[in-house]
């Protein structure tokens, strides 16, 4: 099966819309949204790549910016479309991360890269990847990108989830450095932030933050989607001021590297 049909397979039977819209998932799209705002300007042209169903693309249509978005599954790119209203300044099409060149160069004043690095897993391919979204960004332009990270993964899934033996007998995880070693089946590539800065070091870029945009979330999913608004709103305001902390980051399931281009 070829690596797209893996993805096509994935989301024709999983609810991504949804999953930003329960508690536990608007934690990630509240942090991620809080960081794009600090760099937000109504009148910004912006780029998603990789919408999927369209949340941060309608989110900030509403916020009066202009939007071209990109998506790779046929499903995804349909529910878009359902949940786009007449006044939002959007357009949806089918596209690949890895190849962009319908787009100009230097065109947008802010690129999402979020669903994208999730899925590829050659350094080659994610190399293409980030280099597509660089270069449609405008100078001093602004990226954000999303990955995926491994160690939280590996306590929850692996040790958590009583999957660890399993991994490790795959050949998914090394057994003594615990670096995993994902392919198209696993549907998820995963990250520590050294292979981040390794990628991001071929490229004539300013990190600005590195954010845990869920930090310990997914680990006590129950007890967050068990909050009273007030008590949640107490949450997301202590989220937000560990996210960057040194000392958090390397738990989060999922983490944003927001830079500048030079």
């Amino acid at each position: 099966m070829k690596e797209s049909e893996y993805i096509e397979k994935f989301y024709n039977q999983y609810d991504e819309d949804n999953r930003l819209r329960r508690k536990y998932g608007l934690v990630e799209f509240l942090t991620t949204m809080s960081y794009i705002k600090r760099y937000l300007n109504p009148e910004d042209k912006i780029i998603d790549i990789g919408a999927g169903t369209g949340r941060y693309s309608h989110a900030l249509a509403k916020l009066g910016c202009s939007v071209e978005a990109i998506e790779l599954v046929e499903s995804n790119i349909e529910v878009f479309k359902r949940n786009t209203i007449n006044e939002d300044k959007i357009t949806i099409n089918r596209g690949n991360a890895k190849d962009l060149s319908q787009f100009k160069d230097n065109a947008y004043d802010i690129t999402l890269l979020f669903g994208p690095m999730y899925h590829l897993f050659s350094i080659e391919d994610k190399l293409k990847a980030l280099s597509e979204a660089i270069r449609v960004t405008k100078k001093k332009g602004i990226i954000f990108i999303a990955y995926c990270i491994s160690d939280a993964t590996i306590l929850s899934d692996g040790f958590m989830g009583g999957n660890i033996k399993e991994f490790i007998k795959q050949d998914w995880l090394d057994n003594n450095t615990f670096k995993t070693a994902s392919s198209p089946k696993d549907l998820f590539e995963l990250n520590r932030k050294e292979d981040i800065d390794e990628l991001v070091s071929h490229f004539a870029v300013e990190r600005l933050h590195y954010v845990a945009t869920d930090g310990f979330t997914n680990f006590m999913r129950e007890t967050i989607e068990q909050m009273d608004d007030e008590t949640f709103d107490i949450y997301m305001k202590y989220h937000l001021t560990i996210c960057e902390r040194q000392d958090m980051v390397g738990l989060t399931h999922h983490s944003l590297d927001v830079l500048r281009k030079l």
